[in-house]
């Protein structure tokens, strides 16, 4: 283990810059413990508010004032952009992601020496198990600083990792997708539509389902990687336990736990053992004195012909205290449908007071770096 005697803790290098080949050393050395635990950060803003919330004790290298070390164990910190909460530091150790990389390549029957893409920012946990995967797999992993569908197609790479976004404009270009022998889609939900026809152009596509907190995707097409457990409490909450687990918050909050299981920010249901999210607890939208989740009703405006895309979030009413509000993208600008027309789609699908008070019409969401959608800045208006 890398040690520096200076410091009692395990010091935490930010590195900000593109992901590439020094990143990937950097996160080699941090699980091999050869080298300090270190902050992936993005350049740009949100690096340097970052730096200063999470005090690393170095930043490229470069010695900080007021930085503090981590705990021994800990080998990777994750800035988490939260869609609907402050970012905080997620502690991940080694033991916990080499887990879970080891519980995906099992999953997915992945070879030793087959190539992963990394396309993915290495700032969000999902690009950062892309390096870990091919950390397992011997192999160095394909990385590509930004995201461009032509030289995706053509990298070589065996596996990926994407979110919808991403698909959808590989599938945008009516490409031969069987290239790859797995398309990993997380993230966030994908549009109606968008996995069966990738899967038409012969892409083999897993859906994930994970967070931060568990070292990214641990439920693969709705069930449990090796050693996953899973459970709904009484709240209705997806409970999670395993080897995948972080190690705590680095801002010292406490984290939310039920014993050894920890208590996600999501409604789910278990079914034949196989998981369905519902949305998240803190979505729930409050109207007229009724509880409105506002993944259920987007599940269900995602499905109308006439909306490509969509978000619900709750606005603050003067009768209703909170307004169900339908954010879509039309699939047709020109023509978009109206409040009436989406009210009386709903009114056989959903209960009369899940259904969609306002209506805004967007060209597109706003998305997080991590793909997505940016509910803050809907609810800010923004």
């Amino acid at each position: 283990m890398w040690r520096n005697p200076s410091h009692p803790d395990r010091p935490l290098h930010a590195i900000v810059q593109p992901p590439g080949p020094a990143l990937f050393a950097a996160v080699r050395a941090a699980l091999d413990g050869t080298g300090p635990a270190v902050l992936p950060l993005a350049p740009g803003g949100p690096a340097a508010a970052a730096v200063a919330s999470l005090r690393p004790t170095h930043a490229d290298g470069v010695p900080l004032d007021g930085g503090a070390g981590v705990p021994e164990d800990v080998a990777v910190v994750i800035a988490t952009s939260g869609s609907t909460g402050a970012p905080k530091g997620v502690m991940l150790s080694a033991t916990a992601l080499r887990a879970s990389a080891a519980a995906s390549l099992r999953r997915l029957e992945a070879s030793k020496g087959e190539r992963w893409l990394c396309c993915l920012p290495v700032a969000h946990v999902s690009g950062l198990q892309v390096l870990v995967r091919a950390l397992l797999s011997g192999t160095e992993p394909l990385i590509h600083a930004r995201f461009d569908p032509r030289a995706v197609l053509e990298s070589g790479a065996h596996h990926v990792s994407l979110v919808p976004t991403q698909l959808h404009r590989l599938v945008e270009l009516e490409a031969d997708l069987s290239v790859f022998r797995t398309i990993l889609l997380g993230g966030a939900a994908p549009r109606p539509g968008l996995v069966e026809r990738a899967r038409e152009l012969g892409a083999r596509i897993v859906t994930t389902y994970g967070m931060s907190e568990t070292c990214g995707g641990c439920v693969y097409d709705g069930q449990p990687l090796y050693n996953v457990d899973l459970k709904i409490g009484a709240d209705g909450r997806i409970r999670i336990a395993g080897p995948v687990l972080f190690s705590g918050y680095r801002s010292g909050e406490s984290a939310p736990f039920d014993g050894g299981w920890f208590v996600t920010s999501d409604l789910g249901e278990l079914s034949g053992g196989r998981l369905r999210v519902l949305g998240r607890a803190d979505d729930v939208i409050n109207t007229g004195g009724e509880k409105v989740v506002a993944g259920a009703v987007a599940a269900v405006v995602s499905t109308h012909p006439e909306v490509a895309d969509v978000a619900v979030i709750g606005v603050p009413d003067p009768e209703w205290g909170e307004r169900v509000t339908a954010v879509v993208v039309p699939a047709t600008p020109d023509t978009p449908l109206t409040l009436e027309q989406l009210r009386a789609y709903c009114r056989d699908r959903l209960p009369a007071y899940a259904a969609p008070r306002e209506l805004r019409v967007v060209p597109a969401l706003p998305l997080l770096p991590n793909g997505k959608t940016d509910l803050v800045g809907l609810k800010a208006g923004t």
